[in-house]
């Protein structure tokens, strides 16, 4: 067919505190699962405040990020060059591969993000701290 439509509502959410293996403890919605997608992730992330994707790297995974609700305060760059950036809704960001980045929400409602990344390999995330 080459192509799907989906409504973000009629992909169910899952509560990755069912996964052992998957940190961090927060719903989602596997939109590129759901699409079908081969090439790429897209995953829509769903934030309590305070909750939070801690400061990671992907060995070959090239993410952007773009905020559809709440505020984020972003930690991005290698190690020893963080810097903390806050975000809102219509806030896009990227991390390229082995370049350290993560998030929380910071606000007092539910933050949404959605995140899409290529290629889509299993890549559960490396301390930037041990990257050269």
């Amino acid at each position: 067919m080459g192509y799907e439509v989906v409504d973000l509502e009629d992909v169910p959410i899952e509560d990755l505190a069912e996964i052992d293996a998957v940190p961090p403890d927060l719903d989602i919605r596997p939109v590129g699962r759901a699409l079908g997608l081969e090439e790429m992730r897209a995953t829509v992330w769903y934030f309590d405040p305070g909750e939070e994707i801690q400061y990671h790297a992907h060995s070959e995974q090239e993410e952007v990020f773009f905020v559809l609700e709440g505020e984020f305060s972003l930690k991005l760059g290698r190690s020893g060059e963080e810097e903390y950036v806050e975000a809102g809704p219509g806030a896009f960001w990227v991390a390229k591969p082995e370049i350290g980045h993560g998030h929380r929400n910071v606000g007092e409602e539910t933050g949404v993000v959605l995140a899409l990344g290529a290629p889509p390999v299993e890549d559960p995330g490396l301390d930037p701290h041990s990257l050269d």
